[in-house]
């Protein structure tokens, strides 16, 4: 037997990087360090002479080369594409922690004379940066002050400049609230990748599944229970995520009690082991979204599949799978749809800096609706919306050759830049 093709796009396709280099410019490799000493990096794009720099981050990937940057450098600004402390690995990332590093970004650019900086917010950039300008235009002693897993981490003992400008591109509206829709609500054994509830399996043909090419049809009713167990999911993954840590802690609290030196020395290794030792979830069968299989849902550009396959039904098990493993403090607060504070609904009426959404209408992972919602919510005064054909990476469409992809995205936030902020001297 022969499987079926699996990956959306052939290996090796790079699918962020730039398709030209910005002209005349010379990448400057900067260092930094944040306050909580986490070191992080990336590439600074300019020509001289820029008044504005534009950030791009993401929580794992490297954005050092992301394709808009040649259309912001020739719009007269400088660009930033920075690798945060947690590059191409998010299993022990923390959202909390991410937002030191764009902090020491903004510190660092402003310490080279740039008077604004915009920030690109480009798939699960969007989230970050919308929580950390909501926590940035917090006044101390108002900030967080610790992670979803109730570890301290007190944003209020650090330097965090606001930001003056706001884009969203492709954004979702937070890593956990497009899990909740991903995840596979089916699984009844978090230790057994293969247990399953036919019922709620929507790759069951009973359900409605039809093998690709041909679409898939859910009727609404098998929606309702499936968006409503796909919570419960994330709730016992939650449940367990804390059950482990509350498991560490009680250990953490025996090594610092009184008389816990007067222990038996084997009983004091024994009890420091479990006092440092942690755990890793895995996470199973995370490409289960009904929307990608059944066009008819929210009906946009999109073809067929998820952002990373062709056969979803069979993707939703392989061993790489999206968040497979995880802390469970990473998972509260990258991945959890009720733990995550990175949700962009949740931080967004604190973004009222000048605002610029772009959607894609073939994205097979952030549908149109999410960006509409995103301009309909946003409380900026200055706020302006866009629509691309293209998909989550900006390559245009089969179905529409010649129209808008990358090179249209990167004219609107070209023009959107130079309307609002200074450019080269």
């Amino acid at each position: 037997m022969t499987l079926p093709r699996i990956p959306r796009y052939p290996p090796g396709t790079d699918l962020l990087g730039f398709d030209r280099l910005p002209a005349a410019v010379d990448p400057e490799f900067i260092r930094l360090q944040a306050e909580d000493r986490a070191a992080s990096r990336g590439l600074l794009y300019a020509k001289g002479g820029e008044r504005t720099v534009v950030c791009v981050i993401h929580p794992r990937g490297d954005m050092s080369r992301h394709y808009l940057i040649p259309y912001i450098v020739d719009a007269g600004c400088a660009a930033f594409g920075q690798e945060s402390r947690s590059p191409n690995n998010d299993s022990m990332a923390t959202h909390e922690a991410l937002l030191v590093d764009v902090a020491a970004a903004i510190r660092c650019l402003r310490e080279r004379g740039y008077e604004k900086i915009v920030f690109l917010g480009y798939s699960g950039g969007g989230s970050i940066y919308s929580l950390y300008q909501a926590q940035a235009v917090t006044a101390p002693p108002g900030r967080l002050t610790d992670t979803p897993a109730g570890d301290p981490y007190d944003l209020n003992g650090f330097d965090m400049p606001p930001a003056d400008g706001m884009m969203f591109v492709s954004a979702h509206h937070g890593a956990g609230k497009m899990m909740q829709n991903e995840l596979d609500p089916s699984v009844v054994d978090e230790a057994d990748p293969f247990s399953c509830d036919p019922a709620l399996d929507m790759y069951n043909p009973d359900n409605g599944f039809r093998e690709p090419p041909e679409p898939s049809h859910y009727s609404e009713a098998f929606l309702v229970r499936y968006r409503a167990a796909q919570m419960v999911r994330v709730a016992r993954i939650d449940g367990i995520a804390r059950s482990q840590i509350a498991e560490q802690r009680r250990f953490q609290d025996m090594a610092r009690a009184d008389g816990f030196n007067e222990l038996p020395l084997r009983q004091r290794t024994l009890i420091g082991q479990r006092a440092v030792a942690g755990r890793f979830l895995q996470i199973f069968r995370t490409d289960a979204n009904p929307s990608m299989l059944d066009l008819s849902i929210e009906p946009s550009d999109r073809s067929l599949g998820t952002i990373v396959s062709l056969r979803p039904d069979l993707s939703n098990y392989v061993d790489n799978g999206m968040a497979r493993i995880q802390s469970p403090r990473a998972w509260l607060s990258l991945w959890s749809g009720l733990s995550s504070r990175a949700a962009v609904f949740d931080n967004l009426p604190k973004v009222v800096v000048p605002t610029l959404i772009v959607t894609y209408t073939g994205d097979n992972a952030i549908l149109p609706n999410t960006g509409r919602a995103m301009y309909e919510q946003s409380p900026a005064a200055d706020k302006v919306f866009h629509s691309v054909k293209a998909d989550h990476f900006g390559f245009p469409l089969p179905a529409h050759p010649g129209q808008g992809g990358r090179k249209e995205a990167g004219a609107i936030v070209g023009a959107w830049l130079r309307d609002r902020f200074p450019g080269r001297s």
